[in-house]
């Protein structure tokens, strides 16, 4: 059983645990180890959910012809990684002329690993946020067919609303799964201050293996509307969101949210 005696620790300002549901970053210049180091946090990494890609077996079953579409959208590297999976898998030959549409510049740069980089066919929201690129998006779709690369089993409702909402030609390509991942080595007699989710699959993952785990103090951190809303639903309290205005990812959600805490207890000790 996952231990959760005591008080938060943040305003004591020592040692704040936090457990990022994600891969250890494989940069030394990752915004989190500097974050670490400016507010004393212990991070542990750890992927709550890992992914499966469809075969192209099963891609055939949706009966989707990815050469007709003149534009995709990706809201992730994942996604793109296992939309050219799948293009090379099925020999297809992606059209030149295919436009990108990426929630986040840093998603969109990250396709420089299957194409030419060119601006006039490479777009992305401006804060990383839905409504970002919502705003982009609406400049092209009298002109577009776009594919929705995502999971089978999660993707964006926010998203495919909008497209609908907004009369968009669009089909969702379903090209990989998430399951649970093993979380006993991380969870299992720890505490943790904070625990950051990216995906609502992976609050389902820690209900699943620790049904009351919404009556300890741990705080939450939530990435995306979809993942806020599902910590809602599960009866999860999320204290940290991004993105939202100013905070584009979690690492700068949590500095904010750390900062704030900090100056609480230094004014509380003044008095």
């Amino acid at each position: 059983m996952v231990k959760s005696e005591g008080k938060s620790l943040i305003p004591a300002m020592v040692n704040t645990r936090i457990l990022i549901t994600q891969p250890k970053p494989s940069s030394e210049k990752s915004p989190y180890y500097d974050l670490a180091k400016k507010h004393n946090a212990e991070l542990v990494f750890h992927p709550f959910i890992k992914l499966e890609g469809l075969s192209a077996k099963e891609f055939r079953k949706q009966k989707i012809d990815i050469s007709k579409f003149s534009a995709v959208i990706f809201t992730s590297r994942n996604a793109i990684d296992h939309f050219f999976r799948m293009c090379e898998e099925m020999k297809i030959s992606v059209s030149q002329d295919t436009k990108y549409f990426c929630v986040a510049e840093a998603i969109a740069l990250y396709l420089q690993k299957f194409i030419l980089y060119r601006k006039r066919k490479v777009f992305f929201g401006a804060d990383g946020t839905n409504k970002s690129i919502f705003d982009v998006i609406n400049k092209h779709k009298e002109n577009e067919n776009f594919l929705y690369v995502c999971s089978e089993n999660q993707q964006d409702s926010d998203i495919v609303n909008w497209l609908k909402a907004n009369n968009c030609s669009f089909e969702l390509g379903f090209m990989y799964r998430t399951v649970s991942n093993d979380i006993k080595s991380v969870m299992d007699n720890q505490h943790y201050d904070i625990i950051c989710f990216f995906t609502p699959s992976g609050i389902r993952c820690l209900l699943d293996s620790y049904p009351d785990f919404g009556k300890t103090d741990t705080l939450f951190g939530t990435f995306g509307s979809g993942t806020f809303r599902a910590c809602g639903q599960e009866g999860l309290k999320a204290s940290i969101v991004a993105p939202a205005e100013n905070t584009p990812n979690m690492a700068v959600a949590l500095d904010q949210y750390l900062t704030a805490q900090e100056e609480k207890a230094v004014k509380k000790a003044k008095k």
